[in-house]
C-alpha cells in the first residue's frame, strides 16, 4: 500500500484531499498525514483556525503537520509516518531536496493550467482574466522550480465565459483528484514514477493577487471588467468607489441593448432595468451588473439593492 503525504491548504485543496480519500477506498494508496500552513487568526476575536485542509484531516483522523519551516525538525517528525510519495496541490512552499529526500518516490503536484501556461500560484484567474477558450488540468512531478517539472498527465476543460475564480478552481480540485489518484496506482502498482513528458512551450507565469489588483477601472471595456469579476470572486473580489466606499461587484455580464450615454463620464450608472441589471457605462460598452456589496452589507441582487439605493442611478463610481 502506497503511503501518501498531501500537502495543501485552502477550500480547493480540501476538496482535493477529500476526493482522494474517498478514491483511496477502491485504489492501492493510504493518506498517511497531512501538511499544511499553520492556524491563522480569523474574525472579529481573532482566534487561531486551522486551514481547511488541516480541519478536514482532523476530523478524518488523519495526523496534520503544520509547521512554519520545513526544517530539520519538520523532517524529523513526518519521518516517523515513513511517507513514500507526496502529493501537493495549494500548499504555497517550494520543497527542497532535503525535504523531498523523505520520499522513496519523490512528490507530484497538481496544476490548474496547460503548463508550461500560467505558471505560478494564480492560473485559475489568468485563463479567466484573459478570457481563455480553454485551459487544463495538470499533474506533474515536483521540482526544485516552480512548476517546471515533467508532465505525467493533463486534462483538457472547455470554457464557456461564465465561470469565476472559485467555480473553475474548485472544479480543477475535484476533476484532479481523479487524475492523481490514476497516477498514484500506477506508482504503486510499478512501483516508479511513470514516466513524465517534458514542457514545451514558452512559459508564462502569474503573481500573487492583491486587493488593488481588483480595482475596477471604467475606462476599460465592459468585456474586460465582467471577465475581472468573474476571475476575482469571491477574493480580491472586483470593487470600485462609490462616494468614496467600497462598492464590490459580485456578477455582472456585457449589455447587449443600446444606450445613448455619450455625454457621461465612464463610471457612470446609468440606469436599472428590472429585467436586467444595472447598467454602468465603461470605456466601450455598458456592464449590466446582477450582484453587488456595499462595505459592511451582505452580497444583494441587483433589485433587492435597487430598493435601498433608490438614488443610486446618476451617481459615478470611480
Amino acid at each position: 500500500m502506497l503511503r501518501v503525504l498531501f500537502a495543501g491548504s485552502p477550500q480547493a485543496a480540501k476538496i482535493t484531499l477529500e476526493k482522494l480519500l474517498e478514491c483511496a477506498k477502491e485504489c492501492d494508496y493510504q493518506i498517511v498525514g497531512v501538511l499544511s500552513n499553520p492556524p491563522s487568526a480569523k474574525g472579529r476575536h481573532k482566534e487561531l483556525t486551522p486551514t481547511p485542509v488541516a480541519e478536514f484531516a482532523m476530523q478524518n483522523n488523519i495526523p496534520v503537520f503544520t509547521p512554519e519551516h520545513l526544517d530539520g525538525a519538520c523532517r524529523e517528525e513526518i519521518s516517523q509516518i515513513n511517507p513514500d510519495v507526496l502529493v501537493c496541490f495549494a500548499y504555497g512552499h517550494i520543497f527542497g531536496p532535503k525535504f523531498m529526500s523523505l520520499f522513496k518516490f519523490g512528490g507530484i503536484n497538481l496544476h490548474p493550467s496547460f503548463l508550461p501556461k500560467y505558471r505560478g500560484c494564480t492560473p485559475v484567474p489568468a485563463a479567466i482574466l484573459n478570457r481563455d477558450s480553454q485551459t487544463a488540468i495538470t499533474v506533474q512531478t515536483i521540482s526544485q522550480k516552480m512548476d517546471e517539472g515533467e508532465l505525467l498527465t493533463q486534462e483538457i476543460v472547455e470554457l464557456n465565459g461564465t465561470e469565476t475564480g472559485e467555480s473553475l478552481l474548485n472544479y480543477c480540485a475535484d476533476a484532479g483528484a481523479d487524475l492523481i489518484s490514476i497516477v498514484l496506482d500506477q506508482i504503486a502498482m510499478e512501483q516508479k514514477v511513470p514516466s513524465g513528458m517534458p514542457q514545451v512551450g514558452t512559459p508564462s507565469y502569474t503573481k500573487i493577487i492583491t486587493k488593488e489588483d481588483g480595482k475596477i477601472n471604467w475606462d476599460d471595456s465592459a468585456l474586460k471588467i465582467e471577465a475581472m469579476v468573474r476571475a476575482y470572486f469571491p477574493s480580491p473580489s472586483a470593487w470600485c468607489l462609490e462616494n468614496d466606499l467600497p462598492l464590490k461587484i459580485n456578477s455582472s455580464c456585457v449589455y447587449n441593448g443600446t444606450y445613448e450615454c455619450d455625454d457621461k463620464p465612464n463610471g457612470t450608472v446609468l440606469d436599472f432595468v428590472k429585467s436586467e441589471g444595472i447598467l454602468i457605462k465603461t470605456g466601450d460598452g455598458i456592464l449590466c451588473v446582477k450582484e453587488l456589496q456595499r462595505q459592511g452589507k451582505k452580497s444583494m441582487f441587483y433589485k433587492d439593492f435597487m430598493n435601498g439605493a433608490r438614488d443610486f442611478v446618476g451617481t459615478v463610481l470611480k
